[in-house]
């Protein structure tokens, strides 16, 4: 649905909400994909998403509209649900679902949930709450297809048609050896084509891509993208296959990294301001911005130390705000550039000189083109040649520093295994400032006639 479609729906829902409007309210609800709805009930007050709640007609619709809501909104949906009706829920859900669920619960009632679910899907849910949730066991599907190699074509058709009708994602077929070892994968459309009595060995890749149950969930991403498959399997210290991790998941995991990543390099935190209380907002930001207040207050110093120059020259000041913006602005440019290519993978801690060298070229060129432009409008507006020069010079230094600033401060963070997103924003921002003003004023000292 889109964006504009999805409004509507919000728009007609809050408007029937008002009016009481049962009966249509009851059919939009049970029409209406469950993505759809988790958007709409961000939009909703408490009140008003139990009411829409309560027109599901199935449980298999709630199970869904639970998978698809964000955790605030859905911790406080069910806050005062009774433990059954959520039991039976959950008994819907894909059990990566109920374990994120039930691992932001308290261990009490995480408990009660679990007691009422049957004893197999407990043991799977519970295997899963002991990985840690950001890592491939802890977003893994338990439910996938694994046969033995000797397996025929046909047996396998046979077997998806009687014990594996539930499974998420039927597109792959594992396949394992006697020792239970995973040696090989056959997609569906191989399995469909080749004659009845084929045995899986004779068909399947050997070359399995496979990550291990501790392996970083934003690696597990990485994975899936590059080699463009739907779901990646997930083995054990003994390449004993426990699970898969699918692709939905995957656009789940690269979504909340790249948020958390750039709300890290603009010193925000890491989550989205919407689920935040005024103070831990004001308490998550205040040491960010620290780094920005003490920059302030040495680029004062630094200005008062040239206060003779600048009494002189009064109109040197004028220039300081688009001096230290360039620098800025590159800088940003720059350390954006970087952070983003290591979470990618695109650019290694290895190429550490080679990325800094190549930016600082960029920077140089820019403060070289932006620098002539500043120094000849400097020139025009005040008929001081050497004016220009010494802004032009200004500029030049500064996007050049900035930009190696901006590139090296990252790179250096994630050798020493910090994460790279915490060094831009205040931190590398503030550091341009201060030396942007501080060559601005060097280099005016040492041109000007003061």
């Amino acid at each position: 649905m889109s964006v504009d479609r999805t409004r509507l729906l919000l728009d007609t829902i809050k408007r029937l909400l008002r009016r009481g409007a049962s009966s249509h309210l009851h059919k939009i609800v049970n029409k209406t994909h469950a993505a759809d709805l988790a958007f709409v009930f961000r939009f909703l007050t408490l009140r008003e998403q139990e009411a829409l709640f309560s027109f599901m007609d199935n449980v298999q619709q709630e199970a869904m509209l639970f998978s698809e809501l964000e955790e605030e909104v859905l911790l406080k949906l069910i806050e005062d649900m009774p433990a059954e009706k959520i039991a039976g829920i959950m008994a819907q859900m894909p059990k990566d679902d109920v374990a994120d669920l039930l691992g932001k619960l308290s261990d009490e009632r995480s408990q009660a949930l679990l007691d009422l679910m049957t004893e197999e899907e407990s043991e799977e849910v519970e295997e899963l709450l002991r990985y840690d949730e950001e890592t491939a066991g802890g977003i893994m599907l338990p439910d996938f297809i694994a046969l033995k190699e000797d397996a025929t074509a046909r047996e396998v058709i046979e077997a998806l048609q009687k014990d594996y009708i539930d499974i998420e994602m039927p597109f792959y077929l594992y396949v394992v050896d006697d020792h239970g070892h995973l040696v090989g994968v056959i997609s569906l459309r191989q399995l469909v084509v080749v004659p009845p009595h084929t045995k899986l060995k004779a068909i399947m890749a050997t070359d399995v891509v496979s990550v291990q149950t501790d392996t970083d969930q934003e690696e597990v991403a990485r994975i899936v993208a590059r080699y463009n498959i739907l779901a990646v399997p997930v083995v054990d210290e003994n390449n004993n296959p426990v699970g898969i991790v699918t692709v939905d998941d995957v656009v789940d995991i690269i979504r909340e990294e790249a948020t958390e990543d750039f709300l890290k390099m603009a010193g925000a935190g890491e989550d989205l301001v919407e689920s935040q209380s005024v103070f831990k907002s004001t308490r998550t930001r205040l040491p960010w911005l620290l780094a920005s207040w003490i920059g302030g207050v040495i680029a004062f110093f630094i200005i008062c130390h040239f206060e003779s120059s600048l009494n002189k020259l009064i109109f040197l000041a004028a220039f300081i705000p688009v001096i230290m913006g360039m620098g800025g602005n590159v800088g940003t440019q720059s350390s954006t550039i970087v952070v983003r290519g290591l979470a990618t993978g695109r650019l290694s801690i290895k190429q550490i000189w080679e990325v800094v060298f190549k930016e600082l070229a960029i920077g140089f060129l820019l403060g070289f083109f932006y620098g002539f432009l500043l120094g000849f409008v400097a020139h025009l507006r005040y008929d001081m040649w050497l004016l220009g020069v010494t802004v032009g010079l200004a500029v030049l230094s500064s996007m050049t520093i900035a930009a190696s600033v901006g590139s090296l401060v990252p790179m250096v963070f994630a050798r020493i295994n910090i994460d790279p997103a915490v060094a831009t924003g205040p931190f590398v921002t503030t550091a341009i400032d201060i030396l942007s003003v501080f060559f601005y004023f060097q280099i005016a000292t040492l041109l000007l006639p003061l």
